[in-house]
């Protein structure tokens, strides 16, 4: 599969990731997961200390154990279980940081983290406080890179202009093009990258016409729409050939800002898929014009 640079760094990833979040919690699962992801040449692993409380990073930690100098480990912090862990509070204290960094890297059994990112942020929190603690880790060599994970532009903006982040992971898809106004262009123009999660849109862009998934709408769409719309690209589109899922993360991909697609994969299939998908012919012109008049221009509304 191929790769793509980093931002700036030395850091080359699989234009696919496994987003790690929905393993869960039966390891030997996961373990199968992430094996057919290496099989399939995935190097790029994200993950969180939030997730499962932990034992998602644990489970990553011991699967990528034997090849850990090969691939790229990414996990997230800020988010702050209470001790009862019934819900979480925001911290992105440089105490705070410094303190759980120590116990993702035990957890994930590894001496550093290729890409730690901020997972969230206000424009309220002390932004420069939180830098800190990052450039301390990385000096301390505890953490190669990192970045964030946010779909606020001003937060963004903000790491942009006063941070050495190398990336930023948003969520990104044919039905939620937000990023598209200015968030991508201006990532693209500081030469950081885009990391995109939810291209299939919680599956609704997978072809398999998902109920649950839909009936509340997505984003700025209707249920009635999101029917609408997957009949149009199915019938405008499949007779090339090619599957929705396809359109969907080669959509994502024909962003030149783009270095890499997140998708989750709670099966061995979905993995193979996703990845015959990455390797799949990038969107012709007239594909990607009849996908981008198919469906709207979302824009950021909050925190601009």
């Amino acid at each position: 599969m191929k790769k793509n640079q980093l931002g700036t760094s030395d850091l080359f990833v699989s234009k696919l990731g496994l987003g790690c979040m929905s393993l869960g919690t039966d390891e030997i699962k996961a373990k199968e997961i992430i094996k057919a992801a290496l099989a399939e040449g995935i190097n790029y692993f994200d993950t969180a200390d939030l997730y499962d409380f932990g034992v998602n990073e644990e489970i990553v930690g011991k699967s990528l154990k034997s090849v850990r100098d090969q691939v790229i480990i990414a996990s997230k912090v800020g988010n702050r279980w209470n001790s009862e862990k019934t819900s979480w509070n925001w911290d992105p204290s440089k105490t705070y940081i410094k303190e759980a960094v120590k116990d993702s890297l035990h957890r994930l059994q590894t001496d550093y983290i290729d890409l730690y990112q901020l997972h969230g942020g206000t424009i309220q929190d002390t932004i420069d406080e939180t830098i800190e603690a990052f450039e301390e880790l990385k000096n301390e060599g505890l953490i190669r890179y990192y970045g964030i994970s946010s779909i606020r532009p001003n937060v963004i903006r903000e790491y942009i202009q006063k941070s050495n982040i190398i990336s930023v992971m948003l969520q990104y898809s044919l039905l939620d093009r937000r990023a598209e106004e200015n968030v991508l262009p201006l990532l693209k123009e500081n030469s950081i990258s885009a990391v995109t999660r939810g291209p299939l849109a919680k599956g609704i862009l997978s072809g398999k016409i998902l109920e649950k998934a839909m009936n509340k709408g997505y984003m700025d769409y209707t249920f009635e729409e999101l029917n609408e719309l997957v009949k149009n690209i199915q019938s405008k589109l499949l007779k090339n050939n090619r599957t929705m899922t396809e359109f969907a993360i080669q959509y994502n991909l024909s962003h030149e800002s783009v270095a890499s697609v997140i998708a989750g994969a709670s099966s061995v299939n979905q993995v193979k898929e996703n990845a015959n998908a990455v390797r799949a012919n990038p969107l012709s012109e007239e594909e990607r014009n009849i996908l981008l008049a198919l469906t709207k221009q979302t824009y950021y509304i909050e925190h601009r």
